[in-house]
């Protein structure tokens, strides 16, 4: 890419989104293509054509997405995979129709069956079942690799699809119903502290209410008090976490020194750059690349290392009336490591550093 090539971003207000826009313009990329919801509905099959005609964008990251957690996947199941599918859909398509030179598509790594192999490797994608909390979101996913490997070997297109395990930095979503689970701790056991200190206008300013009455009723929903947090399940389940920051840096590398044809290799040991409309009898799968960082933690224990960097006093408490999820997953990276990234940002750090954020931000838009 050169520093003047029309880079499109799409979802450049969100988590990674905004993460790559900062990385891009570090690096001295100077036209940037940005578009608000309000201004470009991405589901909207007629307004992405005639967004991509009119703007004519050399690159794109596709990584817009309906996003949330496990509450939010399990209760808006059609929401996740309507709105996912067409958002791929219309971009995915229109950058074929117009000429993109490269494509980046940012899944996730829920993708892979409930009961996959751990670390979970690229090849492991369609071996068995999915975790029915968030399959029709993974369904959308899987959609949208199989959308690019396919564009690519029809069409001799140059779209990579990344799969990043679990996200977490600045810009992140703190909603207490639709968050992940690292921002929703962060803010479940942040409240708390504050409600044991008596900051009781802090609480009310945090939550956007009218007074500490509401707002101790709020929390309570989401089993929060000032002496304790209820997490959801027993703790136990494992999950790996990278700093939104490090997930750009590897987004904007691809992007820069990798292309589909280096995503695979056939059975003949080649990498030859697929032709337009060539017929293969190779099969040319799980082109995509996990994005992590190859070490995991269990929910117990990242829920007492955000008790200590923010300094709550109380509980924890672990409902095991609520369902874990899936146990442990954990990607393998020894292909993005093999491809020359690896990431930088430790967990406790980054933790720190969002934390240092989360103080610094408007409250009133995470209600």
């Amino acid at each position: 890419m050169d520093k003047t090539s029309k880079i499109y971003v799409a979802g450049h207000r969100g988590l990674v989104g905004s993460a790559i826009v900062q990385n891009l313009t570090s690096k001295g990329y100077t036209n940037l293509v940005n578009r608000t919801h309000s201004e470009l509905d991405l589901t909207d099959q007629t307004a992405v054509a005639d967004f991509f005609r009119s703007e004519k964008p050399e690159y794109v990251i596709l990584a817009a997405a309906k996003v949330g957690g496990i509450v939010a996947n399990n209760t808006y199941r059609a929401e996740f995979i309507y709105e996912n599918l067409q958002i791929q859909n219309n971009v995915i398509h229109q950058a074929y129709l117009n000429g993109v030179k490269k494509l980046l598509f940012l899944g996730s790594t829920c993708i892979y069956p409930k009961d996959a192999p751990q670390p979970m490797p690229e090849d492991c994608l369609l071996t068995s079942p999915l975790e029915y909390t968030n399959e029709p979101y993974a369904i959308a996913k899987i959609a949208g690799i199989k959308m690019c490997e396919s564009y690519n070997l029809q069409y001799g297109t140059n779209f990579i699809s990344v799969m990043p395990t679990n996200l977490y930095g600045p810009n992140d979503n703190f909603d207490l119903e639709k968050s992940h689970v690292l921002p929703a701790l962060i803010r479940k056991i942040h409240c708390a502290k504050l409600l044991n200190e008596k900051k009781y206008d802090d609480v009310v300013k945090d939550l956007d209410l009218n007074n500490i009455d509401e707002a101790k009723e709020y929390l309570s929903k989401f089993g929060v008090d000032e002496t304790r947090v209820e997490i959801w399940g027993t703790g136990k389940p494992c999950r790996e976490f990278l700093y939104s920051e490090d997930m750009a840096d590897a987004c904007v590398f691809l992007l820069e020194n990798r292309d589909f044809k280096d995503t695979y290799t056939d059975v003949s040991g080649s990498n030859e750059t697929c032709t337009p409309n060539s017929v293969t009898t190779t099969e040319i799968r799980n082109t995509h690349i996990n994005i992590g960082t190859g070490k995991d933690i269990s929910i117990k224990e990242l829920a007492e290392m955000i008790k200590e960097i923010i300094g709550f006093k109380g509980e924890l408490y672990f409902n095991t009336d609520k369902p874990d999820g899936t146990m442990k997953k954990l990607t393998d990276v020894s292909k993005l490591h093999a491809l020359g990234w690896k990431h930088k940002v430790e967990l406790n750090d980054g933790i720190k550093t969002m934390y240092e954020w989360y103080l610094n931000i408007n409250f009133n838009n995470y209600k």
